[in-house]
């Protein structure tokens, strides 16, 4: 990758500029204002180690799936044993009990919710109920067809498992709910004007929702007027440490957390802390980039609200792409020692002391790591953190410009893989300085740290490499990660492979 641009001016990250709350709201808004603790800067050396640190923590979730998952099993077991007629052996239990829940999971039946019921459940309960048995009794009549099952033990089979399974997940939703009002978990609400205002105050008059506001971050322009149910938090510093403090746990948008980059860059705040992401929107869903939004209706006080879950939400598929990184990595490493050491033979004979050029880049999340390369310039003078292109600089030798020119370059990063600061597929990671700057100008430009930072991409293979516009290598990679798949990552690779000897002017 080339070492890329001229000099400019130091461009911070965008933390944006929150302003004041909406019109005034009910009468209730002062004694909900009253109720909020302020937000303060943690002290102590802690206090910033916590503030500085970035690295994602798993969510103590209070609505895990598994209440749901052992009611539907047991309710499936004690069908299976408690239908006269059914007939069928001890060890079928299993597999019916696996076959419900997977049935159920399809049907979004173990997703979070605000606002759970069982009755509201009830129409997919029932058609899943009809589907498990008729399935069932296809298998059994396949393995032995004297032990058909009848229309009456089939019939009767589906009722009780619906009856089952909706008194078991009434009473899950029943104790969760008052666990919520007991105990509510720490909220932020993210979104402009009076909705997000609405919101806030719903929430923290509706505690059955088990959702407690500590702040509000309004993305929209300055007001000057202060009527906000909960404190405004001025700046993205300020939201940091609202969630550090108040161990926030779920964010709520008012609108689609994408519609512009200072809203994306929470998204990354709160994904980086843990938090859980729900949309609540009092005129319908707009289409999110790199988001997906469940599908079963539910509600908060009459907002329509739905679980924003990160694309791609495949954790296995994720899995498998880490795993064949590290192998393909490793074997990459091996197959490519002799030509690495005899580019690094190269460059000390050429250029001196030092093969390897380090050197900050941001990758997943904003987190930044160190990247690996050899060296192209000359010794006596380091790469600029902060100069965008090194083509044609008269430091690079003759061993330099063949390395960039062919790529050999890179091959140090297979170690970045190995140890997973990268992935060998995703967008290229760059310097904390144009991350800053490129946030600032194109939009999208932050989402790219969605995915993990990869040594191709889809931008690099359509020749979005060096010196090419910035703006199009952020929409090939938000692209990317919108549609992301394996077999999309091997299509990259095998994309690269081909032209990977090939000489250019620049590097990615």
């Amino acid at each position: 990758m080339t070492m890329d641009s001229a000099h400019a001016p130091h461009a911070g990250r965008g933390g944006g500029s929150p302003a004041a709350g909406p019109a005034a709201g009910p009468a209730s808004t002062t004694a909900v204002r009253r109720s909020v603790t302020a937000i303060h800067p943690p002290r102590g050396p802690r206090a910033d180690a916590a503030r500085m640190a970035v690295r994602p923590r798993r969510v103590r979730r209070r609505e895990s799936a598994v209440p749901l998952l052992a009611t539907d099993a047991l309710a499936a077991v004690l069908t299976t044993a408690a239908v006269p007629g059914l007939d069928l052996p001890r060890e079928a239990a299993a597999p019916v009990a696996v076959l419900l829940a997977v049935l159920h999971a399809q049907a979004g039946l173990y997703r979070p919710r605000l606002a759970p019921s069982a009755l509201l459940e009830l129409p997919a309960l029932a058609g899943r109920s009809a589907v498990l048995w008729c399935v069932t009794a296809a298998v059994v009549a396949a393995v032995d067809p004297r032990q058909a099952l009848g229309w009456g033990a089939l019939a009767t089979a589906a009722c009780l498992q619906l009856v089952l399974a909706c008194s078991g997940r009434g009473l899950v939703h029943l104790l969760r709910r008052r666990s919520a009002v007991r105990r509510p978990a720490s909220a932020l609400v993210v979104g402009p004007g009076a909705g997000a205002s609405a919101v806030a105050a719903a929430l923290h008059q509706r505690r059955e929702y088990g959702l407690r506001p500590v702040g509000l971050a309004d993305t929209g322009p300055a007001t000057g007027e202060d009527s906000a149910v909960v404190p405004v938090l001025a700046s993205h510093e300020d939201i940091r440490r609202a969630v550090i403090q108040n161990s926030v746990r779920h964010a709520v948008f008012t609108r689609p957390p994408e519609a512009d980059e200072h809203t994306a860059s929470l998204v990354r705040l709160f994904h980086d802390h843990g938090c859980r992401l729900w949309l609540a929107d009092p005129v319908g869903t707009a289409k999110i980039t790199g988001m997906r939004v469940a599908q079963p209706a539910d509600h908060l006080w009459g907002f329509a609200v739905q679980p924003l879950l990160p694309r791609p939400a495949r954790p296995a598929e994720r899995w498998v792409k880490r795993g064949i990184d590290s192998a393909l990595a490793a074997l990459a490493l091996l197959a490519a020692a002799p030509v690495m050491g005899a580019c690094a033979l190269a460059v000390r004979v050429s250029d001196g002391p030092g093969v390897i050029f380090r050197q900050e880049r941001v990758g997943l999340y904003g987190r930044p790591f160190t990247l690996l390369k050899f060296r192209t310039l000359r010794a006596d003078e380091h790469e600029s953190a902060t100069r965008w292109t090194v083509a044609g600089d008269r430091r690079m030798s003759a061993v330099g410009s063949f390395l960039r020119k062919s790529s050999l370059d890179e091959l140090p990063q297979l170690w970045n893989v190995v140890r997973g600061d990268m992935s060998l597929v995703g967008p290229r990671p760059e310097r904390p300085f144009f991350v800053a700057k490129f946030s600032s100008i194109h939009p999208g430009y932050e989402a790219r740290h969605r995915m993990p930072v990869g040594i191709t991409g889809l931008a690099q293979i359509n020749g979005l490499r060096g010196d090419t516009s910035i703006e199009d290598r952020a929409r090939f990679d938000n692209h990317y990660i919108d549609t992301w798949s394996l077999w999309q990552d091997l299509w990259i690779l095998a994309r690269t492979a081909a032209s990977f000897f090939r000489f250019r002017l620049g590097g990615s």
